[in-house]
């Protein structure tokens, strides 16, 4: 039966109709998705007819906004240790916190809007708003335009360099749900996006994006490779059946190989970043060791995931996915804790 549910969806996805067929999750659990934490407030606290919507833009489920969060917060806290904070940082620090929820929001809906019937095909998404019925695709595409329209207010706040890299990133979020489709590294697409905060942030504080900045977002990037992986695990068999790429698909059994280069080369490049961001501005000693401390705890604690990698257990993968908010977290606090020294 699943592989006649994957057969039909895949002809539905060439035909492009716009039709889903009836899943037995429609309507389950009063519209609960199925990967999202129980008890989320979501479910709990929101009222009835908010849920959808919210459900929607994956706000019972707040570790894509962490990890959409946490580049800005260190492009943020590494440019104010190698210039200065300024109380305008206190602003760009909460304006990322909004914006990163409503352009993940609006990120997701435009997804689940490209992936209708992928999703439907999948046993982990299928009970997602659109291809169980709880949101319609103009619904969907109307809720997208509200999420990224306040999300441009916010950027506008800021300074032109800033505003000009995120009216950028908005290429990058267009490409994303497409990338599966048509290579082994769609991961590689969603660390693009999802790290161009180190540089918005960065640049919202300096007016200026130097090579530093870039370091950092090249580490983040590598970063979402190695969290993202062990994600699209959960995936896998589905995936195979109607064809979606994945670096989980493409890795196979040497992932835990690939995460290690991916711990190595994230740490590394991070390490970079502050070197360059703070050598030359002539950084005191407990600043450099702050700051340095933020790549050695990152390493650590993805060390830590990938020794409790089970590849072949959706549920531990989906575990470790969530624990990567904490990989993020130690870095963006030791980055934070220079910048204030």
């Amino acid at each position: 039966m699943k592989s006649d549910l994957c057969t039909f969806h895949g002809a539905k996805l060439m035909t492009g109709a716009d039709e889903l067929p009836e899943h037995p999750q429609r309507g389950h659990a009063k519209g609960r998705v199925a990967d999202a934490p129980r008890g989320n407030w979501v479910d709990h606290a929101a009222p009835a007819w908010a849920r959808p919507w919210l459900r929607l833009s994956r706000a019972d489920r707040p570790i894509g906004t962490w990890l959409l969060l946490l580049p800005c917060w260190w492009g943020l806290a590494l440019a104010a240790a190698a210039d200065g904070p300024r109380l305008f940082d206190l602003w760009i620090a909460a304006g990322s916190v909004l914006g990163a929820f409503l352009m993940r929001g609006a990120g997701c809906t435009w997804n689940d809007i490209t992936d209708r019937h992928i999703d439907g095909s999948v046993a982990r998404t299928r009970s997602r708003p659109i291809p169980s019925g709880q949101v319609s695709v103009r619904g969907a595409v109307i809720w997208m335009a509200v999420q990224a329209g306040l999300a441009g207010l916010i950027l506008l706040s800021f300074n032109r360099v800033a505003i000009a890299l995120g009216v950028g990133s908005l290429a990058l979020v267009a490409i994303y749900p497409f990338a599966k489709r048509f290579t082994w590294w769609p991961q590689a697409f969603l660390g693009l996006a999802f790290n161009w905060g180190a540089l918005l942030a960065w640049a919202a504080h300096a007016g200026s994006v130097p090579p530093a900045a870039l370091v950092l977002y090249a580490a983040g990037l590598v970063w979402t490779l190695f969290y993202d992986t062990i994600y699209a695990h959960q995936d896998k068999d589905d995936d195979a059946l109607i064809g979606v790429k994945s670096t989980a698909r493409l890795f196979g059994q040497d992932t835990a190989r690939w995460l290690g280069g991916f711990l190595v080369v994230s740490v590394g490049l991070m390490t970079v970043a502050v070197l360059v961001a703070l050598l030359p501005a002539g950084a005191g000693a407990l600043k450099l060791v702050l700051a340095l401390a933020a790549p050695w705890g990152f390493g650590w604690h993805m060390a830590w995931q990938l020794r409790r990698l089970e590849i072949d257990n959706p549920d531990a993968c989906l575990q470790l996915f969530r624990a990567s908010r904490d990989t993020g977290l130690i870095a963006a606090l030791f980055l934070a804790g220079a910048a204030l020294v």
